[in-house]
């Protein structure tokens, strides 16, 4: 099973400095290639802001703040929870490809016992 990966879109979102203070992210998995019988994709997207408030009140800080010419795309990637989609992903393909759900055939020609 050969697994690509990409970020296919992401929005940068600017404070009144010109920093980016909030990433909206999509990255885009596709399983083997298309055409394949064992072909499959699937595209997850987060949100991160710079910082993120907890429910007791503290502080979590994401990212620094910077302009978003200076973002990579690896830094992009490790802003997103690549291990959790990972996971999904992989769990979708074998519910899908590897161990898809029996297909049930309707019996048009069954009549009710009497």
């Amino acid at each position: 099973m050969a697994v690509t990966k990409a970020i296919t879109k992401c929005t940068p979102y600017e404070n009144a400095s010109s920093k980016v203070d909030k990433w909206s992210i999509e990255m885009k998995y596709e399983n083997d290639s298309e055409g394949d019988s064992t072909y499959y994709t699937s595209t997850f997207s987060k949100t991160i802001n710079q910082t993120d408030t907890n429910a007791n009140g503290s502080t979590t800080t994401n990212f620094t703040l910077k302009d978003k010419g200076s973002w990579t795309n690896a830094n992009l990637v490790a802003l997103c929870p690549v291990s959790e989609w990972d996971v999904v992903f992989a769990s979708q393909v074998d519910s899908v490809i590897t161990n898809p759900p029996a297909v049930s055939t309707p019996d048009q020609a069954f009549n009710v016992p009497s």
